[in-house]
């Protein structure tokens, strides 16, 4: 199965969620199959997960989906840690393996190695409801299960190089951080960002 396809399938899934794309393909894949102000472009290599949690945990009432890769995590995997310890419950982590950095030319990752098991991993962390799926019937069933039970979930997604889909983003990572900003502000009822007002203007 391949990211795009995969995304398409749990993509009517979804309603209100917030999301946090890991740079390279995830994240234009998943904004070419569901456009929306609520997904955030990270553009820093590994961040996504420790970002994902930072808002799971500053709107608890709201669900968060982190959209991860292999090379992203193995830079990050204290992050599960992290995770683990404060067992956030309306967190969904998606690990997209192709077991490759795709995005800077396909050398292997540290997955390409068979024995190497990310959902192990996140259970040994303290997240119990960590699965690895292969298909995407059983991609579909653990996204479904993970919307309607208390997390924090983890699915580790074994997925194959390439995509299907023809590819758009919409924004650039500046212009996205304020759109998605401004996302939270209107639906949680929140003033995060205030603009400055000129000299003339202030008291």
């Amino acid at each position: 199965m391949q990211r795009d396809e995969c995304m398409q399938a749990i993509a009517p899934l979804f309603t209100d969620e917030l999301f946090v794309t890991t740079n390279g393909g995830a994240t234009t894949e998943w904004s070419s199959v569901r456009p929306s102000d609520a997904n955030m472009q990270v553009k820093t290599m590994g961040l996504c997960s420790s970002i994902g949690l930072g808002l799971a945990l500053a709107l608890p009432h709201r669900r968060v989906v982190v959209m991860d890769g292999d090379g992203s995590l193995w830079m990050n995997l204290g992050s599960l840690a992290t995770i683990g310890l404060h067992q956030p419950t309306n967190l969904i982590h998606i690990c997209w393996d192709n077991k490759s950095y795709e995005a800077s030319g396909g050398e292997p990752t540290a997955t390409a190695a068979e024995h190497l098991d990310f959902a192990a991993v996140a259970r040994g962390t303290g997240i119990a409801s960590s699965w690895c799926v292969l298909t995407i019937e059983d991609l579909r069933d653990c996204v479904r299960d993970a919307l309607n039970t208390p997390g924090p979930h983890f699915v580790w997604a074994c997925i194959e190089p390439g995509h299907t889909i023809t590819l758009e983003r919409p924004c650039d990572e500046l212009e996205n951080k304020y759109r998605f900003v401004r996302h939270i502000e209107q639906t949680e009822g929140l003033t995060i960002l205030r603009m400055p007002l000129g000299h003339s203007q202030e008291r």
